[in-house]
């Protein structure tokens, strides 16, 4: 029963948002009672957590796949973000938004683990891009890896990317080409453009 309610709780938290969906929609969307809801996660800021966590488990989870493809590292990138936008749904809700303005604890804990997790993947696709001759070899990978997980975590901001004004993947592809553009050598700005090129056909 926990998984079904975290799947449902999910579903609903992206779809809606976390501030707006009770413990009395989950239950009434699965048709059970509040109770048995509450014999499970003591109240909803524990099972924002568990989805929270279990949501980011997924995801890395899907990341890790990714990594084993073989892909060259500006095609992982595009199929991270393909990935990621999948499973957050592109909606207009800001779920990580509210989850940093109404449950900041959670928020904070999950911007660790992003931190540990992505940091890693980062590093490993910036040096893999060196290694190949798409991306600069003048690069300072360390600081290159933080300011792209500070620019992730930012364009999460709904205040500053108004998703009414600004969808979700429109925002996190201009992102994506940003970051690229100013790392890619020649070779790797040939690959990238034929990319955007292919996404937008």
């Amino acid at each position: 029963m926990d998984t079904k309610i975290i799947q449902k709780a999910t579903d609903m938290y992206l779809t809606l948002g976390f501030k707006s969906v009770t413990m009395d929609d989950i239950a009434s969307e699965m048709g059970i009672s509040k109770k048995t809801i509450y014999q499970h996660f003591e109240n909803k800021n524990s099972l924002v957590e568990a989805v929270t966590m279990n949501l980011f488990e997924t995801i890395s989870c899907g990341i890790d796949a990714i990594l084993t493809m073989g892909k060259n590292p500006i095609e992982e990138l595009f199929v991270i973000k393909d990935f990621v936008l999948k499973n957050l749904k592109n909606e207009s809700t800001s779920p990580i938004y509210q989850l940093q303005k109404y449950y900041p604890q959670i928020h904070k804990t999950l911007m660790s683990r992003q931190f540990d997790k992505m940091g890693d993947c980062v590093l490993v696709n910036l040096k893999k891009g060196m290694e190949q001759n798409l991306f600069r070899d003048d690069i300072n990978v360390e600081l290159i890896a933080r300011f792209y997980f500070a620019g992730m975590t930012s364009i999460k901001d709904a205040e500053l990317f108004n998703p009414i004004q600004f969808s979700t993947k429109e925002v996190q592809e201009a992102y994506l080409e940003y970051h690229l553009r100013g790392i890619c050598t020649s070779k790797g700005v040939a690959i990238l453009e034929q990319l955007i090129k292919n996404n937008n056909q």
